[in-house]
């Protein structure tokens, strides 16, 4: 019983830090402590740390600390890049370890020794490709190919003038602020691949996204064939309704097997 109530409390309290940390701004919580709790994940609790570093090392700690901060968020850096490689690599040999061994199974050939392979070296290879390809700058160099390109509407896009390139800027062109260059057709700037998706790189973008999501499924259907073919190569089923006499139901066999 008690476990069962540290479930539901543990339950409410993610409820309650999720709702406050994507609700927390709503008019209908203005005042209330969903959106003290919203404020003290989003900007108190790293103000609390500012003044706590400023308090104990003094004005060198607290430059220190926007140091960081303008390496981690306002700068290129390749910190995502790094965390994005390391959790592919240690899936996929969590995956090697966990289930090359059952391979070829009951239900699954060997082959997908190798196509796992093949599958996270492509997805690899799009990461890379729209990690370090050109998103489209636009520099005077090239500025009036762009503007033919993209010419203005005068309705949503309006002639202007970059205030930091100190060129034209064509329309559905941006600065990054954190590249600090104009974008052709900019989408924004995605710290996991270190780079602004933009005109020339968008089709690498939403190939990496939508290989992905294929590698997630092809995943998670290939490790339900391998443990569908545990169960049958080691009878499970016939040993829980046979020996332990459990009714052949979905609903009584379900629980056992998941166990």
């Amino acid at each position: 019983m008690a476990v069962q109530w540290l479930l539901v409390c543990h339950g409410l309290v993610t409820l309650l830090v999720v709702t406050s940390f994507l609700c927390g701004q709503w008019p209908i919580f203005q005042g209330t402590f969903i959106s003290h709790i919203h404020y003290f994940i989003t900007l108190g609790a790293y103000d609390y740390f500012q003044r706590f570093v400023g308090i104990v090392f003094g004005s060198r700690g607290t430059n220190a600390i926007h140091s960081v901060e303008n390496y981690c968020c306002d700068r290129p850096n390749p910190i995502l890049q790094v965390i994005y490689l390391t959790i592919i690599a240690a899936t996929y040999y969590m995956i090697v370890q966990s289930s090359f061994s059952y391979l070829p199974g009951y239900y699954i050939s060997g082959v997908h020794r190798y196509t796992s392979l093949l599958a996270v070296g492509v997805g690899i290879l799009l990461f890379l490709l729209t990690s370090f390809s050109d998103p489209g700058t636009v520099n005077a160099e090239n500025v009036s190919e762009y503007l033919s390109a993209y010419p203005y509407d005068n309705v949503i896009y309006l002639e202007k003038e970059c205030s930091t390139c100190k060129i034209p800027k064509p329309a559905r062109s941006k600065h990054c602020s954190i590249c600090d260059r104009c974008v052709a057709r900019f989408d924004h700037h995605c710290g996991w691949m270190n780079n602004c998706i933009g005109e020339r790189n968008t089709r690498y973008f939403l190939a990496f996204l939508l290989w992905h999501f294929l590698l997630c499924v092809y995943g998670a259907v290939a490790i339900a064939f391998i443990l569908a073919g545990r169960l049958k190569e080691l009878q499970v089923i016939h040993i829980l309704t046979v020996y332990y006499g459990i009714e052949s139901s979905f609903r009584s066999l379900a629980p056992q097997v998941a166990q």
